[in-house]
């Protein structure tokens, strides 16, 4: 069992369920993605990971902000990289291995949420749900993947709302880890 405690926003609910169910809900996961399954052990290399994945997330959103430069689509693929970073340091802390989670979840910010909350994480926001499957897999948001080709569809997001919706994100996931924000972030926040 993971001790785990939940935050609530308003559109943005914790999940509660028991142990059982969580094995159960992981079991379906790696039956539908195709993924080996991995006993979850936390370590001191994990936590450490997880902290450095919580501090790059930090850093990206830097990116997603309004006098940032780049254009929709590089928002949305900054955007895809704060989600993975930031849903990565859960894993990554709860004793997911790093190598596992970039064979069976990738660039898929959608499979991460899913994983995280089949494991605890306690997020339940439709908003967060349908921006993650937007984003998923982030590369396509990419120019280099982008040239000669229509832009994927953004699900009709604004910037301000997957800015909220990050935000809220950072701050569940700052909260379920104990990360504290760096210093450094602190101040221009």
């Amino acid at each position: 069992m993971y001790n785990i405690a939940p935050v609530s926003t308003q559109r943005c609910l914790p999940a509660r369920s028991a142990a059982g169910s969580r094995n159960a809900t992981l079991a379906a996961l790696w039956r539908t993605y195709d993924a080996q399954p991995v006993q979850l052990q936390r370590t001191r290399e994990g936590r450490n990971l997880s902290r450095e994945r919580y501090r790059r997330a930090e850093e990206f959103m830097l990116s997603l902000a309004p006098e940032a430069p780049g254009d929709w689509p590089d928002f949305l693929y900054a955007t895809g990289i704060v989600a993975q970073l930031a849903l990565s340091s859960h894993l990554l802390d709860i004793g997911f291995p790093d190598a596992w989670c970039a064979r069976y979840i990738g660039l898929h910010i959608d499979r991460s949420l899913a994983y995280a909350n089949a494991s605890g994480f306690g997020y339940q926001c439709p908003d967060t749900a349908r921006l993650a499957a937007v984003l998923s897999p982030y590369w396509k948001w990419n120019h280099r993947h982008l040239v000669d080709r229509p832009h994927p569809k953004d699900g009709g997001f604004t910037p301000d709302q997957v800015r909220s919706l990050q935000r809220a994100l950072m701050d569940h996931v700052r909260h379920v880890t104990g990360h504290g924000r760096s210093r450094r972030r602190m101040r221009r926040s």
